[in-house]
């Protein structure tokens, strides 16, 4: 009998692929989505690569009734882990409150159903974002927190401090992952990035611009204090990313952690630039993109990058693949999508 992990944003970008590493290590998920920001399409793309279906329930998680409702049709969830937010550094500028409202609502509705169920296990999808502006790189787990530069970031630190003091008084485990920047595809190219609309991320713009949907790539500020201008990320692997999850959901269940809420940075531990990013693109595609340098956008970060020290000697987990790999999967998703 596989033990059931709900995976709310399960038909997400990042959620479709942790859905597959999930299943592939010998649990069942159960993905919960409302659709709002990811397509069905992604679901029918699991269930090809895992070759079984995938039980699935439509429902928005702010919802307590529908949720409750998941519980009740899926006995015995031994654990959760929590995608299901909106993502979009930029947009949740231009609309905060619509970010505060789905990506808060949700988190408490969950905190609220889990313990009725006897649920004491949740993997948070955190973000680099809760760093603000770091007065130092790379940035460690006991790098201070600063004000977020979006309301998007804002809403990722609520959300851990909200999981915390839940914790502090006798609530789930929990294990925060703070995500850097995911891009690529599963090998199989049969899920990857599927933006609603123009993309918001730099990847998904790369590979639409070296498709002909999109006209040119716009890079966002080039005079910041970086090795060209452009920003630096932490690029990492999605299907790494989504192994990351497995990994802490198994320390979880096996109760293997040492506190109560543990935070883990989920990054490569390098940095490269926007630039850096769209010339090994070219490289390994053989595509030459139409790029127009522009001015900085909102809410952005001139650099981040992490040290993943503490992800490596504490969950054993270590980033395998490169960033060309990564970039290589992305045209061959695009490729597959077509236009």
């Amino acid at each position: 009998m596989r033990t059931k992990i709900l995976v709310t944003g399960g038909a997400g970008y990042i959620g479709s692929h942790a859905v597959v590493e999930l299943h592939q290590a010998g649990y069942q998920p159960i993905i919960v989505d409302d659709f709002s920001n990811s397509q069905e399409s992604a679901v029918a793309g699991i269930e090809a690569i895992l070759g079984t279906r995938v039980p699935l329930y439509t429902i928005d998680c702010a919802n307590e009734e529908a949720l409750r409702g998941v519980f009740q049709a899926e006995p015995g969830i031994a654990g959760v882990i929590h995608f299901a937010a909106f993502k979009a550094v930029n947009e949740s500028v231009q609309k905060p409150l619509a970010y505060y409202r789905n990506n808060l609502d949700s988190l408490l509705v969950l905190l609220a159903v889990m313990p009725e169920f006897g649920v004491e296990s949740i993997v948070f999808s955190s973000s680099c974002t809760v760093y603000g502006v770091p007065d130092k790189l790379p940035v460690t787990e006991a790098t201070p927190t600063k004000k977020a530069t979006s309301p998007y970031g804002a809403t990722k630190q609520m959300a851990e401090d909200i999981l915390t003091d839940v914790a502090a008084a006798g609530g789930p485990r929990t294990i925060l992952l703070r995500y850097f920047n995911p891009i690529g595809a599963h090998p199989s190219a049969k899920i990857g990035e599927l933006p609603l609309g123009v993309p918001q991320n730099l990847v998904p713009f790369i590979t639409q611009t070296a498709a002909g949907i999109r006209e040119k790539l716009t890079v966002y500020g080039t005079d910041y204090d970086t090795p060209d201008g452009s920003c630096v990320r932490d690029y990492i692997y999605v299907v790494d990313l989504a192994k990351a999850h497995v990994v802490a959901v198994r320390r979880l269940l096996e109760k293997k952690a040492a506190d109560k809420v543990e935070t883990f940075n989920v990054g490569t531990g390098r940095g490269n630039t926007v630039l850096e990013v769209v010339r090994t693109f070219e490289e390994v595609s053989g595509q030459k993109l139409n790029v127009e340098l522009g001015p900085r956008r909102a809410g952005d970060v001139p650099a981040i990058y992490a040290d993943a020290t503490k992800a490596e000697t504490v969950l054993g987990f270590k980033t395998e693949g490169t960033l060309a790999e990564a970039l290589a999967s992305a045209w061959k998703w695009q490729q597959a999508l077509g236009k």
